[in-house]
């Protein structure tokens, strides 16, 4: 069974940074890529971040880097210069099944984890 967990999320001090991580289990992590995205309440999820099999990494902006350390099933989102526009639900997700897809697009996913809460500085 699939499974994405995420974990790392909190409250922001000004400037501040946090390093989100995500746990893969059911598939090895190594022959995926894996993204991040952004939810707010009532809106679509909006991309963040994606880094291929291989380990080369897309980002918006400049404050996100994305990592992967598959022996231990691992993708990581590091988060810095937090401003109040960070707050949403921060989501891992794959695609496991084969054929193109727009990395940037949450469509074209088939598994995401359950989010964690970030919460820029006020």
């Amino acid at each position: 069974q699939v499974q994405l967990v995420e974990s790392g999320g909190g409250l922001v001090q000004p400037g501040g940074s946090l390093r989100l991580s995500c746990v893969a289990s059911g598939f090895s992590l190594d022959f995926f890529a894996m993204s991040w995205f952004r939810q707010a309440p009532g809106k679509e999820r909006e991309f963040v971040a994606h880094i291929t099999s291989g380990g080369v990494p897309e980002v918006v902006g400049g404050r996100f880097t994305i990592s992967r350390e598959n022996a231990k099933n691992m993708v990581y989102l590091r988060m810095k210069d937090l401003t109040p526009e960070a707050t949403d639900v921060y989501c891992c997700t794959c695609r496991l099944r084969s054929g193109g897809y727009r990395f940037t697009d949450h469509f074209g996913y088939d598994y995401w984890g359950q989010g964690t809460q970030v919460t820029g500085p006020s």
